[in-house]
C-alpha cells in the first residue's frame, strides 16, 4: 500500500486566499500540485500575491472577486466552478468584537452570513457536483471557539460552533459518495484577526501562558493539516475538526 499527498491534476476552490491562513492553505495546495481558484471580497483577477506564488510553483491560478456576504453572490460563483472543484476550502472569514450585551446585530448579522449560511450555500453547490462525480474533499476553517466560548465574540463563537457540526452532517450525507468533510481549528495564529489580542500585552501574555508550543502559531503550520486533509492519503478520514494549536486544547 502507498500514501499519497500529491494533488496533481486536481483543482482547489480557496475562499480567503489573498493572506494569513487562506494564503497559506493555497499555497500548500499548489506545493502538493493542486491548481487553484480563489475567491474573496477584493481578490484580484491575477491574484496578487498568492497568484504570483501559486504561478510561481508551476500551477494554474484564476482568481474570482466575490462579496461572501451576499448570498447570491456565493451561489452564483459555486454554479460558476462547481464542475472543476475537486477540492473546496471554506476558509474566508469575518470577526467582530463586543460584549454581547451590547453586541449590534447589524455584526451578528454579518458574521453568520459569511462564517457559516454562505458557507453552506458555496459548499451545497460544489457539494452537490461532487457527490454526481463520487469524489471530493471539502475543508472548513473552524476555530478553538468551535470548542471554547471566547470573550466579546458572540457572532463568531456562533458561527464557528455550528461549522464543527456542519462539518458532522455533510459527512454524514456524503461520506459514502467519495466525499470527505473535515475542518481544521486554528490555534491562536499570528494574522490580522488576532492582531488586537497580540497587541494587549497582558492579554497576549495570558494566551501565550497556556499554549504549550510556547508561541503563537504561524499561518505555515496549518499547511500541513491542509494537504493531508485533501489528499488520497485522508480518503478515511471524515468528519473531523482538527485542532492545529500548539497544544492549547490539551491544557
Amino acid at each position: 500500500m502507498s500514501i499519497s499527498l500529491d494533488l496533481t491534476g486536481t483543482t482547489a476552490v480557496v475562499t480567503g486566499a489573498r493572506r494569513g491562513i487562506g494564503f497559506a492553505m493555497a499555497e500548500a495546495l499548489a506545493l502538493a500540485g493542486a491548481d487553484i481558484i480563489a475567491a474573496s471580497a477584493r481578490q484580484e483577477p491575477d491574484g496578487g500575491a498568492i497568484g504570483a506564488r501559486v504561478r510561481e510553483l508551476g500551477r494554474a491560478f484564476e482568481g474570482h472577486a466575490v462579496d461572501l456576504s451576499d448570498r447570491e453572490a456565493v451561489r452564483a460563483f459555486g454554479e460558476a466552478v462547481r464542475d472543476r472543484a475537486d477540492i473546496l476550502v471554506n476558509n474566508a472569514g469575518t470577526i467582530r468584537r463586543a460584549p454581547a450585551a451590547e453586541h449590534p446585530l447589524e455584526w451578528w448579522d454579518e458574521v453568520l452570513d459569511v462564517n457559516l449560511r454562505n458557507q453552506f450555500v458555496l459548499t451545497q453547490v460544489i457539494g452537490a457536483s461532487m457527490v454526481e462525480r463520487g469524489a471530493g474533499r471539502i475543508i472548513f476553517t473552524a476555530s478553538l471557539l468551535s470548542f471554547q466560548g471566547g470573550i466579546n465574540v458572540p457572532g463568531y463563537t456562533a458561527a464557528k460552533s455550528g461549522i464543527t457540526g456542519l462539518v458532522k452532517a455533510l459527512s454524514n450525507e456524503w461520506s459514502a459518495h467519495g466525499v470527505t468533510v473535515n475542518a481544521i481549528a486554528p490555534g491562536y495564529i499570528a494574522t490580522d484577526n488576532t492582531a488586537a489580542l497580540r497587541a494587549d500585552e497582558d492579554r497576549s501574555q495570558a494566551i501565550l501562558e497556556r499554549i504549550p508550543a510556547g508561541r503563537w502559531g504561524r499561518p505555515a503550520d496549518l499547511q500541513g493539516a491542509t494537504a493531508f486533509l485533501a489528499s488520497p492519503a485522508a480518503a478515511y478520514v471524515t468528519g473531523v475538526t482538527l485542532p492545529v494549536d500548539g497544544g492549547w486544547m490539551a491544557r
